[in-house]
């Protein structure tokens, strides 16, 4: 592996011989993952954070939400955290791009402040969960943790919305059992590859049905399929806390 240098503000990589971006592998399994803040001094924080549990490693670090995109295409790490406030592109349409490309990929929020209308752009957005900069040093390690095991991140205020805001639907278009299936393990954080293992099918069988049953409930990311989820007891709210 070979440094390559960047100009001041640029992210920080390494670049193999064979062309591929990314941090020096590790001989263990860790979890890789890839922080993106224009701000070094909150970046470094981040990633100190991230360093400090043994299994995880930084993948990649970007300084706004266009390069936070292209790296996570390049480097496809287990989970990325954006800033909510970057040039060029903003961590809510960063992350849409993001998810457009791999409906599978898990993405954090960082934000400065949790007003009902931002957890609703969140959510819509696709993102797994947020963490407030300020309580950074008490919740991204949880954050990360729980992405990584149960899919999700929400705090109790965000539990609470999800369970006063949104209602039953009265009318549930038709699913069939392989669809509901599907719909559950989604919502339970499974990722398409895990999903077919389960179910003893392929991938692309599990991703048909994916597709189909978005389809029918007019669902566009994993995070409405798992608010779906919760408002039609398919899974419970206590199944997601922080």
């Amino acid at each position: 592996m070979t440094l390559v240098s960047f100009p001041e503000g640029s992210a920080v990589i390494l670049k193999s011989v064979s062309g591929s971006v990314g941090y020096p592998e590790v001989k263990r399994c860790s979890i890789r993952i890839l922080v993106a803040d224009d701000h070094p001094l909150v970046r470094q924080g981040i990633c100190a954070l991230v360093k400090s549990h043994p299994d995880w490693e930084i993948c990649g670090e970007a300084t706004d939400g266009r390069q936070a995109v292209q790296m996570v295409k390049e480097l496809k790490p287990h989970i990325a955290i954006l800033d909510i406030a970057m040039p060029n592109l903003n961590g809510l349409e960063a992350t849409r791009e993001i998810l457009n490309d791999n409906p599978d990929q898990k993405v954090l929020i960082l934000t400065v402040n949790d007003s009902e209308q931002l957890m609703r752009e969140v959510l819509s957005a696709g993102a797994r969960g947020f963490v407030l900069k300020s309580d950074a040093g008490r919740d991204l390690i949880k954050a990360v943790e729980s992405l990584q095991h149960r899919g999700t991140f929400y705090t109790a205020r965000v539990r609470d919305l999800l369970e006063n805001y949104f209602a039953p639907f009265k009318v549930r278009p038709v699913l069939t059992d392989r669809e509901q299936q599907v719909l559950r393990l989604i919502a339970e954080g499974k990722t398409t590859r895990q999903i077919a293992e389960s179910l003893g099918c392929t991938v692309k069988t599990a991703e048909t049905h994916r597709t189909n049953f978005m389809r029918k409930l007019n669902l566009h990311s994993v995070t409405e399929v798992v608010l779906y989820a919760i408002r039609n007891g398919i899974i419970h709210i206590d199944h997601l806390a922080a």
